[in-house]
């Protein structure tokens, strides 16, 4: 019925063992990417769990609204500094 080459057979066999060798390559580099992004994902939750945790603790809370408030006022005086340097540089 059917004559196959010989020589088509092993060009059809290589692309197969090519192809088949190229899939398993790429599905462990993507398994190393979706360990990388759960163990991302884990360690995220985690300091989201130990943030809720530390704001249960009246003290604790206290100390990062009062950093927060002191961050803000920081960055609120710089910005105040720096259009008074605009406002005297245009004197």
């Amino acid at each position: 019925m059917y004559k196959i080459r010989k020589g088509k057979v092993n060009k059809m066999g290589e692309f197969f063992k090519n192809a088949f060798k190229d899939m398993k390559e790429s599905a462990k580099a993507q398994h190393e990417v979706d360990k990388a992004n759960f163990a991302a994902a884990k360690a995220e939750s985690k300091a989201q769990f130990e943030e809720a945790k530390a704001i249960r603790n009246p003290d604790k809370r206290k100390a990062m609204m009062q950093a927060d408030r002191d961050a803000k006022i920081a960055e609120a005086k710089e910005r105040q500094a720096a259009a008074q340097a605009r406002i005297d540089a245009l004197k």
